[in-house]
């Protein structure tokens, strides 16, 4: 079957779903994007996408494409076309297509919105989080509006790359402290020998994760201890645990940091358990 994308208002088969050259998204990554899970048709954490979505959009004052109830539709009727029970949407809004120019563009120029959709393969990330992975630490080279969620992602590119070729599946990235901010594409987390979970506050540096959020909210629900405060590298190769959150992996455990185990270099029972209660409540 022909995968089925969503441009400004129409359905197209992949091949034909295009957007103008001189897309603002195109030219100067001048846009916001955002991903939801799928799990047996229905949107996880869905008003959390939305409403970072519309902060977003509000952060670089994008006007809003459509409405939520009628993007809600949209994803509905994409999710239907493409025949996805266990996936994920993507989403990208530009400023839209204009004359390049670093300014913006003219009022009533009209935001691109395109969706596409994919299948998810769940079995693989529960079997990821059953074995753990590994992550290695690079400095954070990227602007200092993380907590936007933009197209710019170059730097996380380039460290996912970095992590790849290592072996690794992820990269923390570090600051000029010396502090971890967050992998390229998920939130870092660490289990002190208390039991005490610790992930980084909800900055400017990092992305206000939805799945973090949600997990801070159900650990607390759960009676575990959590502090939100930076950690360093050393820190969390000393931990008892270490995980990581996003969308696509839920909650994965980390067995080991620059080729350093964490705890005894197999993944915990907390992030485990953690992994349970994140599905349990979303």
């Amino acid at each position: 079957m022909s995968r089925i994308a969503y441009v400004n208002g129409r359905f197209r088969p992949h091949a034909q779903a295009v957007v103008h050259i001189e897309d603002r998204g195109f030219q100067f990554a001048d846009a916001v994007y955002e991903v939801w899970s799928v799990s047996d048709g229905s949107l996880m954490d869905a008003d959390g996408h939305f409403d970072r979505l519309d902060r977003s959009l509000d952060e670089l004052r994008i006007p809003r494409p459509v409405t939520r109830p009628a993007l809600r539709i949209v994803i509905r009727e994409l999710l239907r076309r493409n025949r996805i029970r266990d996936g994920l949407v993507y989403l990208q809004v530009t400023r839209g297509h204009a004359r390049r120019d670093h300014g913006f563009p003219a009022a009533g120029t009209r935001p691109t919105l395109v969706l596409t959709t994919r299948r998810l393969d769940l079995a693989a990330a529960a079997a990821r989080a059953e074995r753990g992975v590994s992550v290695i630490s690079v400095p954070d080279r990227r602007w200092a509006r993380c907590d936007i969620k933009t197209v710019n992602l170059l730097p996380n590119v380039l460290a996912k790359q970095e992590a790849r070729d290592a072996g690794a599946y992820e990269a923390w990235q570090v600051d000029a402290e010396g502090y971890v901010t967050e992998g390229t594409s998920s939130n870092a987390w660490i289990v002190t020998a208390e039991g005490q979970l610790v992930t980084r506050p909800a900055d400017h540096a990092i992305l206000h994760g939805i799945t973090r959020a949600t997990l801070i909210r159900a650990a607390r629900a759960a009676g575990y201890e959590l502090v939100e405060r930076a950690f360093t590298v050393k820190e969390a190769q000393g931990a008892r645990e270490a995980f990581l959150t996003s969308a696509t992996n839920f909650v994965v455990p980390i067995t080991s940091i620059d080729g350093r185990p964490v705890g005894n270099g197999a993944p915990g029972s907390i992030a485990a358990a953690l992994r349970d209660t994140y599905l349990a409540s979303s």
